[in-house]
């Protein structure tokens, strides 16, 4: 059975949600804040986060970040908020959709089941082209046939970018998805290092895979 997690501070709503939720069989996690939505990410393989922006202890959008480094896991932004540059933040942190309030349960519950069941569809725990092997299940890195030791960065940079080959990534999506905004200050000059150690563990003559688009940012190009 699919779990949600459903991050909203208002009691009443939040438990609306999950009751609607819960008739439909997914099993559904509540948090009210953003202390106890993390509590509970780490432990439970969650399949989908419904997050409010206005939380207690902070903002959805900090939130949003912090999961999206730990793993690729689809994200409905569900607020009050309806600011168009609260909107662009939202998509540009990954989010699936940013939804305000007021809002259909109907509705909701039709872009829940489409969303999962995309992700369903397009899972990718493996890329292998016959030359690198990413295993991500595993976190394990071969090429030409032997394991490649990566950081952690550069994993976390590997999966991002497999997640969304052929698309440009720009240097502010990154930094912001591949480091805590709130943590150590990272520029595009550390973001251009990590990138071009990973390239020169992972790339040949024969291999190519990741552009960088000058001024804008890098394309997986497989």
């Amino acid at each position: 059975m699919q779990k949600i997690l459903v991050v909203e501070d208002d009691r009443e709503l939040n438990q609306g949600i999950c009751y609607a939720l819960s008739k439909e069989e997914y099993t559904t996690l509540s948090a009210n804040s953003i202390k106890e939505a993390r509590e509970i990410f780490v432990k439970e393989d969650v399949d989908l986060v419904l997050l409010d922006v206005n939380l207690p202890d902070g903002e959805g959008f900090s939130f949003c970040g912090w999961l999206k480094q730990q793993r690729e896991v689809p994200v409905l932004f569900l607020t009050a908020r309806d600011l168009e540059e609260d909107a662009l933040r939202g998509y540009e942190l990954g989010a699936e959709d940013y939804i305000t309030k007021p809002f259909s349960m109907k509705i909701l519950k039709q872009k829940i089941k489409v969303v999962l069941k995309r992700g369903q569809n397009g899972a990718k725990h493996i890329f292998d082209d016959d030359y690198l092997i990413i295993d991500f299940d595993a976190a394990r890195v071969e090429v030409g046939g032997q394991e490649c030791a990566v950081t952690p960065t550069e994993f976390r940079l590997l999966r991002l970018f497999t997640e969304h080959a052929g698309q440009l990534l720009t240097y502010s999506i990154l930094l912001e998805r591949i480091w805590d905004s709130g943590g150590q200050f990272v520029d595009k000059h550390a973001l251009a290092v990590n990138v071009n150690r990973l390239r020169g563990k992972i790339e040949d003559e024969n291999h190519k895979y990741i552009s960088n688009v000058y001024g804008m940012g890098y394309q997986w190009l497989k």
